[in-house]
């Protein structure tokens, strides 16, 4: 385990902070418990690709054409090998009364709240925390399914709600086959002994399939009314914040209100993605390697316009923007040797023969000239010393939005003000 910092330990310490372990690190129970099916980097990269193409195929739909709206959700597809992406980030949280600890992916990519239920009338797979029995919680209700709260499920989760009895029906496709499908319910939620929220909507899964890999389900980030932060805006105005830590053995935070955010961070304006909600937009305006300001017109980036998205492992860009920053990264790398390409990373180097390397310096500048430097952890994709790769990818065309993932993320301070409509991120977030 980690030594906290003083400062980490003091934002932990915050009435609204939980902690953030990455899911298939060490300090993760997932981890300790399920060692045996920690993903191989390989399939952490197919599953990442699996999540991006989910992403664009739900932002490539027009809202009339979407195939997802005329998904029975009582008979959702189930298909073997189904993910939901990997290098997710989980927290720990309460619910019911009295409370039951869950471990959870959090996702800002995704809107609704599930967990897996008791009794699994239709399947669940292996969760390492007790699933969750809404008959021994006091405070557990199905929401009824002619109720205007059902029927805001639709904006969630893009498919139509259904009913059983009278109760609400929910259903939840990644787009990649898996999915969730259960009872729509409200329950008590506890973040933290002074964080607790009564009737938080929230789906009750009796069916649910994919390699989630442990964790109990997830929690929605998103910008749709049915998310936590929605939720939770009368007490959190809207704001919550997160620290991906540098590493799979180190600790960060995801902090829910004003905790005090450091002078230092830096906002630039939230943009609306269309078609889909759920994302946070961001305008990306350039990006510098080695202080040399890269020669990408503006067009590029603006084509196709960039979310930020927490569940995405690797930052995805416009093929020509990736192909000026490998190519200025390989002439700034130039004196060590290549290596093979590692599934889509293309840009890879065997350092056996070094006991240090000098890298050069990435940033990305948004709207408004703000420059966001990336850490050295969020620089490299490390499958092994001889196979070390630039931890970016090339979307397929310049019309596929762009998709500032997670490694890229790590250390960073990045602050969701959403009912201000703005983005914040500071350097040195997790220490």
């Amino acid at each position: 385990m980690p030594i906290y910092s003083k400062e980490l330990m003091n934002q932990l310490g915050k009435d609204s902070s939980l902690r953030v372990v990455h899911k298939h690190g060490p300090c993760s129970q997932l981890h300790r418990q399920d060692k045996a099916n920690i993903p191989t980097d390989a399939e952490i990269l197919r599953q990442d690709e699996a999540r991006v193409k989910s992403i664009h195929l739900k932002l490539a739909r027009s809202s009339g054409s979407s195939n997802v709206d005329q998904i029975d959700a009582t008979n959702l597809p189930a298909k073997d090998g189904s993910v939901v992406g990997s290098g997710n980030y989980v927290v720990t949280v309460g619910l019911g009364t009295p409370k039951k600890d869950l471990t959870l992916i959090f996702d800002t990519g995704s809107d609704i709240t599930w967990t897996q239920c008791q009794p699994c009338a239709g399947s669940c797979y292996q969760q390492l925390d007790p699933v969750f029995a809404p008959s021994q919680s006091s405070t557990y209700s199905n929401i009824s399914c002619n109720s205007t709260t059902c029927n805001s499920l639709t904006s969630a989760t893009g498919i139509k709600p259904r009913c059983s009895s009278s109760a609400c029906v929910y259903g939840i496709q990644y787009g990649d086959m898996s999915f969730s499908i259960g009872f729509f319910a409200k329950e008590t939620l506890t973040l933290t002994s002074s964080d607790v929220f009564k009737d938080f909507l929230f789906g009750c899964g009796q069916n649910n399939q994919g390699l989630f890999r442990g964790a109990a389900g997830l929690i929605g980030l998103g910008r749709d009314k049915l998310s936590l932060p929605s939720q939770t805006a009368l007490k959190y105005k809207g704001v919550f914040s997160y620290c991906l830590p540098s590493s799979a053995s180190s600790t960060g935070f995801l902090s829910f209100g004003d905790t005090g955010a450091s002078k230092s961070v830096k906002f630039i304006t939230l943009s609306t993605v269309s078609q889909r909600s759920a994302f946070y937009g961001i305008d990306i305006t350039g990006i510098s390697v080695g202080g040399q300001k890269l020669s990408i017109a503006a067009y590029v980036f603006t084509a196709a316009g960039a979310i930020i998205d927490s569940g995405t492992v690797i930052t995805r860009l416009p093929p020509t923007a990736y192909a000026a920053l490998s190519s200025e990264f390989k002439k700034q790398m130039s004196q060590y040797p290549m290596a093979p390409a590692l599934k889509l990373l293309d840009t890879c180097y065997n350092f056996t023969k070094y006991s240090s390397i000098n890298v050069p310096k990435i940033s990305f500048f948004f709207s408004g000239g703000v420059e966001v430097p990336i850490a050295a952890e969020g620089i490299f994709f490390v499958r092994s010393i001889s196979q070390v790769c630039l931890a970016f990818a090339r979307n397929n065309n310049d019309t596929d939005i762009g998709i500032f993932g997670n490694t890229q993320q790590k250390t960073l301070q990045v602050v969701y003000d959403v009912a201000g409509g703005r983005l914040g991120f500071a350097t040195g977030g997790c220490t």
